[in-house]
């Protein structure tokens, strides 16, 4: 089994160093992460600068980019082999509902899915990393009965998973959730800056718009772990017949 690891906290972080040590002796395991915290850069690839690769001191290797920067150059070069299954995390704090369209987390699994490998990205719910241990031995455990089910064969899927900072007899078993959605987000932050001018700091994510039963907001205040399937077709499949009898008629108006 090969095993790519990414996050978007940086390769020092202690939820990375926790997932990679609950799943190194599952294989052949391999951490490519980022210099430095890269929350919130979703998708994001660095195309007008060069990206570096190094290895720091506890022996994973870090790029000076994005967390799907890391997986992308990982998968198109600097591995010679094609991994099994990409495992992101764990993520400093939730990635539930409208989270996973900002998330780093998320995006590095999804840079994974979209080059057609398994992928799972993992969060806890709250940010300090209060029982990572706890969470990583989580991890492992849906690694290792995917892996033994041969889930990781065939058709690749994304997986996102919240898991609650609780200790591991603590928490509750795993349930299969819908996105919530959340309130818009708290008012930008506005302060001048030391030349005078106006700075302006984006506000931190609303509270949960919908977190009703089935939810993942829902499941991980109950405690249990939330397992979210993805899927990255953004396409309205419902309102493609109204756009198709406006566009004909926008066509029918023309001179």
């Amino acid at each position: 089994m090969k095993i790519l690891i990414c996050n978007d906290d940086g390769y020092q972080a202690p939820g990375l160093v926790a997932l990679h040590a609950a799943l190194k002796d599952l294989g052949e395991v391999e951490v490519v992460a980022p210099e430095h915290n890269n929350s919130a850069k979703s998708n994001a690839l660095t195309l007008h600068s060069p990206l570096y690769v190094h290895q720091g001191s506890n022996g994973f290797r870090y790029i000076n980019g994005t967390p799907a920067d890391c997986v992308h150059v990982a998968l198109t070069g600097l591995l010679d082999y094609r991994p099994d299954l990409i495992v992101s995390g764990i993520n400093n704090g939730a990635n539930m509902g409208d989270d996973t369209i900002y998330s780093g987390t998320v995006g590095a699994a999804m840079e994974g899915y979209l080059f057609g490998i398994p992928a799972i990205a993992f969060s806890q719910v709250e940010k300090g990393w209060a029982h990572i241990e706890d969470a990583a031995r989580i991890a492992r455990e849906l690694v290792q009965y995917l892996t033994q089910h041969h889930t990781t064969e065939g058709r690749p899927w994304l997986l996102n998973v919240n898991i609650p900072n609780l200790p591991y007899a603590a928490i509750k078993p795993t349930r299969v959730c819908r996105l919530g959605r959340r309130h818009a987000a708290e008012k930008v932050i506005s302060q001048p800056s030391p030349h005078g001018q106006t700075m302006y700091w984006i506000g931190g994510a609303g509270a949960a718009k919908d977190g009703a039963e089935g939810t993942d907001f829902h499941a991980t205040a109950q405690g249990h772990v939330s397992l979210t399937p993805l899927q990255v077709d953004l396409t309205d499949h419902d309102a493609l017949p109204f756009w198709a009898q406006a566009a004909a008629q926008l066509g029918r108006s023309r001179p």
